[in-house]
């Protein structure tokens, strides 16, 4: 008898392990003394004026954050798992856990792979952060991915994209990975009505997939994507995004690099068809120095004449990055960046400090700063993971 009740008391506990969840709390608070400058010039006058700023930031070398991910083995191979992840503004404590807008997803994973769904990164935003030395963080962020995610492009959906489905390859496919991804609009379809943003429009829609290789030291991808971002009876706008980048890690350096193609598709009852482009490329590395880790990247993003007004001959704008991290432990780190941005031909990247953008083309007068000629930033910084 007494042999049975073990028996069952260890299936039991067995039973109870098998369906076992695993919570775990986890984040980063990074904080910096960051200095950002922008110098313009008229281009009449030839008046050149300089706004500049310090201040104490945040998300210098990786992203402030606070989340909660765990998973549940259903047994069979299956899993179910949560993540729900949220931004911090350590620096002044305005923003805390009031929202889960950096991720917030339930997926079912096994053997075909994993189910995702809600908001997360899309497909063609990996290439640029997985593929930059500065991880996209910071005053060395390349150029390729805050060009790409700008208000003059509209792309509201370039980094993450809310209601989304999401599939991902299994992992034991020989190197090989991938996913594809559709957002909904979520937009109620009235019949018998124009084609508006509150009558079945497809604004807000995001389509994109990412496949890549990676082995040894060897890691390519390529990445394409569509987010709609305005559709109504008299405009259509669609940014349409193709990119590929690779890194290989050769042992005292790891090269990177990214090709990027952006083009801002407009559809007109009046004007017909038109489109704005922006092409980029991205060269980078990172070297280890006993416990410290050497950054540095070159990017460039050539605009098509006519892009927000521009009318120069080839525009375009290049960074230069290069920044050092020195770990102190596995989740504490000393960082120091400085980046230097030129615009040619009347491109008007300015970088982080947007106060410096301009307000008007080809004029002058009260308010009118001119065109943004050069941008430089610093952060000197600690991250903090846990």
């Amino acid at each position: 008898m007494k042999k049975s009740l073990t028996a069952l008391a260890a299936l039991a506990v067995t039973g109870l392990a098998s369906a076992q969840s695993s919570v775990t709390l986890f984040g980063v608070v990074d904080a910096g003394v960051s200095y950002q400058s922008a110098t313009s010039r008229d281009p009449v006058t030839g008046a050149t004026s300089k706004q500049s700023q310090w201040s104490l930031a945040n998300s210098g070398y990786n992203s402030s954050r606070i989340g909660f991910r765990g998973t549940e083995d259903l047994g069979g191979g299956l899993a179910a798992s949560f993540w729900l992840e949220a931004p911090i503004s350590n620096d002044d404590g305005a923003n805390g856990i009031a929202s889960f807008n950096r991720r917030s997803t339930v997926s079912l994973s096994g053997g075909f792979g994993e189910v995702r769904l809600g908001r997360d990164y899309t497909s063609t935003f990996w290439n640029d952060t997985v593929f930059d030395p500065f991880g996209t963080n910071g005053s060395g962020t390349n150029v390729i991915s805050t060009v790409s995610a700008s208000t003059g492009i509209g792309n509201t959906n370039y980094v993450r994209a809310s209601n989304m489905v999401g599939y991902f390859l299994p992992p034991n496919l020989g190197g090989f990975y991938g996913q594809v991804q559709y957002s909904f609009n979520e937009n109620v379809r009235t019949s018998g009505t124009d084609l508006t943003a509150a009558t079945s429009s497809n604004a807000g829609r995001y389509i994109g997939g990412r496949f890549g290789y990676a082995n040894g030291p060897l890691d390519v991808a390529l990445a394409v994507g569509q987010n709609v971002v305005v559709d109504t009876t008299s405009l259509t706008q669609k940014v349409q995004t193709i990119n590929l980048g690779a890194s290989y890690d050769l042992g005292p350096v790891k090269l990177f690099g990214e090709i990027s193609n952006v083009q801002n598709k407009f559809a007109t009852a009046a004007l017909g068809n038109s489109h704005d482009s922006y092409k980029g490329y991205l060269l980078g590395a990172s070297v280890p120095v006993g416990a410290g880790l050497i950054r540095a990247s070159y990017s460039t993003v050539h605009y098509n004449e006519g892009v927000q007004g521009i009318t120069g001959e080839n525009p375009r704008v290049n960074k230069f990055a290069i920044g050092y991290v020195h770990n102190l432990s596995k989740r504490t780190a000393l960082y120091a960046t400085v980046a230097r941005v030129n615009n040619r031909n009347d491109a008007a990247y300015t970088g982080d400090l947007s106060a410096a953008s301009t307000t008007g083309y080809g004029t002058t007068g009260v308010g009118y700063t001119g065109l943004p000629r050069s941008s430089t930033g610093y952060d000197f910084g600690i991250r903090h993971a846990f």
